[in-house]
């Protein structure tokens, strides 16, 4: 009775509500693509590789690339040929070019491509020299490339083939065929090949080189999760919390899953596995000194920054490890599988000439243009700094040190003394927190003038302003940015006006200008935005006039300290378009001043005040 009560109970609480829209099984869900009809998807991927890359054409009729010159080059060098299933972008067709593929077979996704696409690209691409065909070792591969490689030499064409089974997840069976699939490192064989039939090399030659390039490299690929095909179901394999080791392109499982690790951890393990002596491994041995090329590939949905981390751990761990030199690097997206999110590291062990079919030019779309010459222990280029304190920091005027002490002072506790008020109206037009974050300048400030040599410090203008600045840094949000923003420009106006000529109030009026006119640029605010550049912006006016004028200090600071407060008070009655209260309703801004504006009336009052004394 339990068992039924408890299945009942069960059943009652998986029926949908009739009145609750049907959600979507998140874990049944088809994969999502960019594509058309899915029959049409390598077809229409390869008009769109021949529309973007004036150096490729394609094969009327089949799902095969080639190189836009081959009329002219056909019997200029021995062609190179590659291929297999789509899926694996750039891989084939983003190899074709001078120095590299003549051209490349596509097949469906996941699919080799048949024997007579396969046929018609050995046919249409071989000259006199002959054509070398590079494979990867899957079964589909080996059965359609070798049938028309087959039919090609009895059609009376010179064809060799080379098998690249690079792959170091399984251990190899003495007595069985090699269960090693051709990986991202047959990309680095493409290039070795290619550049040796570009170097005018025999048929036999190029393949020779080809075997000993794909002997020589060893991969091993890992992925925290697998790839979707177009139209199915997505799969969910990988816990979440897991990663796939050892795995190829096809989204089959890998050799082995582990706990997520850090990526050093999970670096390091492939490297071992690639170059491990371990019974039925040995796939590659090195010795120290000995020079390799390290291709960290994407396997189609890892970001740039998890490849640059994960080289830079390969590169110290083959060093440190192995005590091998990697002497080239190359790092992006060279064989995918989809939108698999993983990697592979492959690593090749170089020769003198095997260096120099890296090197080599190439005109093949997706090779890197950026050299992959690795330059070993760079030391870092030393950070040029501004010179902001000591003889050697550019000086403003002459001022008082006990005056500017007593003004900063005064400045100080005035904002300590209105940060309440200005939280208050700030929570009605913001997010409150005006006041203490001008307290937390002012207190900065403080600390900073306790610690100061003011007699030093402040015994120029531009110190000074450079000494209030650098605490100002530390005020926090938006305000702070622009604080610090300003006074680094007022430091600039007052190192300008060093010299004689005008007045003090010119020179502090001219500073405060540019300070405005460095806040509106970074902050993209001007005057009517709400802001605090509706005080200070009147404030400069009215100084540089009253300078001009020839008033006293006293009276220039007046007239600054009046206009001010007048655009202040005339924030009241603006709609804001900058700052946080740009997202709050007009109707609630009205009749509120901006907390902004009144923060600096009340630190021009406290320049004033400080005069007055």
């Amino acid at each position: 009775l339990t068992s039924t009560l408890c299945v009942g109970r069960q059943a009652a609480a998986m029926k949908p509500n009739e009145n609750e829209e049907a959600r979507p099984d998140l874990g049944k869900q088809v994969s999502k693509k960019l594509l058309n009809e899915l029959t049409d998807a390598v077809w229409q991927m390869i008009d769109g590789l021949v529309e973007t890359n004036c150096g490729l054409n394609r094969i009327e009729g089949h799902s095969v690339v080639v190189r836009a010159d081959i009329d002219s080059v056909r019997d200029d060098q021995v062609a190179v040929i590659s291929g297999g299933g789509s899926g694996h972008e750039p891989s084939h067709g983003g190899w074709i070019g001078p120095g590299m593929l003549s051209a490349a077979v596509a097949g469906d996704i996941f699919a080799s491509p048949p024997a007579a696409s396969v046929l018609a690209a050995i046919m249409t691409v071989t000259g006199v020299h002959g054509c070398l065909v590079i494979i990867k070792n899957y079964t589909g591969d080996r059965l359609h490339f070798g049938l028309a490689c087959a039919q090609a030499r009895a059609a009376g064409k010179k064809v060799e083939m080379v098998v690249v089974g690079e792959d170091c997840a399984l251990p190899s069976e003495a007595d069985a065929p090699s269960r090693r699939r051709g990986l991202a490192g047959t990309v680095l064989v493409h290039k070795v090949a290619g550049a040796a039939a570009a170097a005018g090399l025999s048929l036999e030659a190029v393949a020779a080189e080809a075997r000993m390039a794909a002997a020589s490299v060893g991969t091993m690929g890992l992925s925290l999760s697998t790839c979707t095909l177009p139209g199915q179901t997505a799969q969910q394999r990988i816990a979440h919390n897991h990663v796939e080791i050892g795995l190829g392109i096809h989204g089959e499982p890998g050799a082995r899953t582990v706990h997520l690790d850090k990526v050093d951890s999970l670096v390091d393990a492939l490297l071992e596995q690639i170059l491990s002596d371990a019974p039925g491994h040995g796939f590659l041995s090195v010795v120290p000194g000995e020079p390799v090329c390290l291709l960290v590939n994407n396997l189609g949905a890892t970001t740039h920054m998890e490849l640059a981390v994960a080289a830079r751990r390969a590169i110290e761990h083959l060093e440190a490890r192995w005590g091998v030199r990697v002497v080239r690097v190359f790092s992006g997206t060279f064989m995918s599988s989809l939108d698999m999110a993983g990697l592979s590291l492959s690593v090749m062990k170089l020769t003198t000439l095997s260096t120099a079919r890296l090197d080599a030019l190439t005109r093949a779309p997706a090779w890197p243009h950026a050299s992959g010459v690795r330059i070993a222990k760079r030391a870092p280029v030393p950070a040029v700094t501004i010179v902001t304190t000591g003889e050697s920091a550019p000086h403003g005027r002459a001022t008082d040190p006990a005056t500017l002490e007593r003004a900063i002072r005064c400045v100080c506790a005035r904002l300590k003394a209105c940060s309440a008020q200005l939280n208050e109206w700030d929570r009605l037009v913001g997010d409150g927190d005006c006041g203490d974050t001008l307290q937390a300048g002012a207190v900065a400030v403080l600390a900073a003038l306790d610690l100061a040599d003011t007699k030093s410090e402040l015994a120029d203008a531009a110190s000074a302003l450079r000494l209030v600045g650098s605490a100002a840094e530390r005020m926090g949000g938006s305000s702070g940015a622009l604080y610090h923003i300003g006074l680094e420009a007022a430091v600039g106006a007052a190192v300008r006006h060093a010299s004689g000529g005008s007045s003090d109030a010119a020179m502090w009026a001219a500073a405060l200008a540019e300070a405005n006119r460095a806040i509106s640029e970074c902050g993209g605010a001007g005057v009517g935005f709400r802001t605090m550049l509706d005080a200070l912006v009147p404030a400069s006016s009215a100084l540089s006039a009253a300078a001009a004028r020839g008033e006293s200090a006293a009276q220039c600071l007046d007239a600054a300290v009046t206009a001010a407060a007048e655009g202040a008070e005339a924030t009241m009655q603006m709609r804001a378009n900058a700052g946080r209260s740009a997202f709050v309703p007009e109707a609630a801004q009205m009749g509120v001043p901006d907390p902004g504006a009144v923060g600096a009336v009340e630190w021009l009052r406290g320049i004033r005040e400080a005069l007055a004394e």
